[in-house]
């Protein structure tokens, strides 16, 4: 993979279990030294030009919870009774591949399973604020273009004998929608400026993900509009941006789920790693997630707070993690 000569595919959602991993019904069984795995698999991006597929699978049914259950397998292309299904026809995101995947007694070799047995749901768990700011990366350069897009559109656009671009109800639209994007811009920059200092909690992960998702439609929806009837055709970019917008508010975790587990930083901020994993059966995969190394959540009563004081949002020293000195004034209250 990192030579590039592997596509690689992560198998998590099911047709009956998408935030939810508690349903999760592909499964793993033991025989001898070797693993039978048997499921299927939906919305698996690149599944279908994949060659190494890492599958999500229940390998302990008896466990206190789903998220002690779960395990990791590396299921290549052409394993028999490894079937990919037809490739999805979303209304958006055309250039990439989303497939069905189907496992029908796969027979797998003891060294198919990825890490330790049952420590899946926290191996993918770490990852997850990382994607989450891959999502809102994305976002806020979709919607960097789609601006562009249209002041360039409203420049040359004539009616009335002259541009739209004269037109003070069009000025004021590109007025907020600039003012939007360069404030979610200063957010996301703060927060990847956070994750390569290896500080970005899952809280702000989900802040980013849901706000500028959120944001990105937004944008698409007042600048598809600024285009009029043309904006509705595909020959305009700004018809195929808008379509491929939709989608980021509910891959990676829908933002529904973003503002719960916000939300549960800031009604239960002392929350510890023990009382965490007892909400597992509640809330599915993501009522652990916090669990992972014990994190707890972030004052986000100002979202600046998070922004400009990480070290005072996640329970870590300011010992551990040194502000720079431009932002030595205390936190607000």
């Amino acid at each position: 993979m990192a030579a590039g000569k592997c596509i690689s595919a992560i198998a998590m959602t099911e047709p009956g279990a998408g935030s939810d991993l508690q349903g999760v019904k592909t499964y793993a069984k033991r025989d001898g030294s070797d693993w039978i795995l048997n499921g299927s698999k939906v919305f698996i991006s690149n599944g279908w030009m994949a060659d190494l597929v890492v599958v999500v699978a229940v390998t302990n049914r008896e466990a206190k919870s789903a998220a002690h259950g779960i395990s990791l397998f590396l299921v290549e292309n052409g394993t028999k009774g490894f079937h990919k299904g037809r490739k999805l026809d979303k209304i958006g995101l055309k250039a990439q591949d989303t497939a069905e995947l189907f496992f029908e007694d796969v027979r797998l070799p003891a060294d198919a399973l990825l890490g330790e047995l049952n420590k899946g749901f926290y191996y993918l768990m770490s990852e997850l604020p990382q994607e989450r700011l891959v999502v809102s990366g994305i976002a806020m350069a979709s919607s960097e273009f789609m601006f562009e897009e249209t002041r360039n559109y409203v420049l040359q656009r004539k009616a009335f004998g002259k541009t739209i671009a004269h037109l003070q109800t069009v000025q004021h639209k590109l007025a907020e929608l600039k003012t939007d994007i360069c404030v979610g811009r200063a957010f996301v920059d703060n927060c990847i400026q956070l994750h390569a200092e290896k500080r970005l909690d899952a809280a702000t992960a989900s802040m980013a993900k849901y706000w500028a998702s959120d944001l990105q439609n937004k944008v698409a929806t007042q600048c598809l509009q600024l285009h009029g009837g043309w904006g509705y055709m595909w020959e305009y970019p700004i018809a195929k941006a808008f379509v491929d917008s939709r989608v980021q508010p509910i891959y990676g975790g829908t933002n529904e789920i973003m503002k719960e587990l916000i939300a549960r930083t800031i009604v239960r901020p002392e929350v510890r790693h023990s009382e965490l994993l007892t909400v597992e059966d509640h809330w599915g995969e993501w009522g652990a997630w916090f669990a992972v190394g014990g994190i707890r959540g972030p004052r986000t009563d100002l979202i600046v707070t998070a922004a400009l004081y990480p070290s005072h949002t996640t329970g870590v020293s300011a010992a551990q993690h040194p502000r720079p000195a431009e932002a030595i004034a205390p936190p607000p209250p």
